[in-house]
């Protein structure tokens, strides 16, 4: 005689309770993977920033003389090459294919060859990409930093406040802006900060990865391009 044994029906409550979780989780992902892509931005943006100013400055300036030439042209390569690392970061955080662009094929050898790689439209613009980019990166890495940080430092001041020096009587920040010194209300205004900062810290990153992604996809992409070969 065989025994069998039926499966566990899920209840709606333990699938409510199975979606929600999977829910936090997932936003929970979304939150270290943008903040990841913020800090990580601020190490790129600053060698790709001296990268194409540096480039730029010494190809022209040098341009009339040949030696320029040359100079552009590796720094057009290098801005291929950050272009081509940014729009995997922003299909990595973003969870979207970012298209490749079509570049233009150079031609020829020698000086010839590097005039033509001057020609390309879209090498431009991820040089231009590199320099648009900087000073997003280094906003966008200082508010993530601040949000995130400051968020714990806040929720975790009633640990560490003891350390503050009280010269003088007084009370901390509340006293300060508002004349109370008291130490519970301190704390509590502290410990709300932090609430509020820890309870916007997703929207506000999620903006900034937005504003940095919607960049990267205007200058970085162009599908619908084609270049005479």
């Amino acid at each position: 005689m065989t025994s069998m044994t039926a499966a566990p029906q899920m209840t709606p409550r333990s699938a409510a309770y199975e979606t929600g979780r999977a829910s936090h989780s997932g936003r929970a992902d979304r939150f270290w993977r943008e903040l990841g892509y913020l800090l990580a931005g601020l190490p790129i943006g600053i060698a790709a920033f001296v990268v194409a100013v540096t480039g730029v400055a010494v190809g022209a300036a040098s341009f009339a003389v040949v030696l320029g030439l040359p100079v552009l042209a590796g720094a057009l390569a290098a801005a291929r090459f950050f272009a081509r690392g940014e729009r995997a970061r922003v299909a990595a955080v973003t969870g979207r294919p970012v298209p490749e662009p079509r570049y233009r094929k150079a031609a020829g050898s020698g000086l010839g060859r590097m005039l033509s790689a001057l020609k390309d439209p879209q090498s431009w613009r991820d040089l231009g990409h590199m320099l648009v980019a900087f000073p997003l990166r280094v906003v966008s890495f200082s508010l993530a930093l601040t949000w995130t940080l400051g968020a714990v430092g806040e929720l975790l001041y009633i640990t560490w406040s003891w350390a503050l020096p009280r010269d003088g009587g007084e009370g901390g920040l509340l006293d300060l802006m508002f004349g109370i010194s008291s130490r519970a209300a301190d704390i509590g205004f502290h410990t709300g900060i932090g609430v509020v900062l820890a309870l916007t810290a997703v929207p506000v990153l999620h903006g900034l990865t937005a504003l940095q992604t919607g960049t990267a996809r205007a200058l970085l992409t162009n599908p619908a391009s084609s270049y005479s070969r």
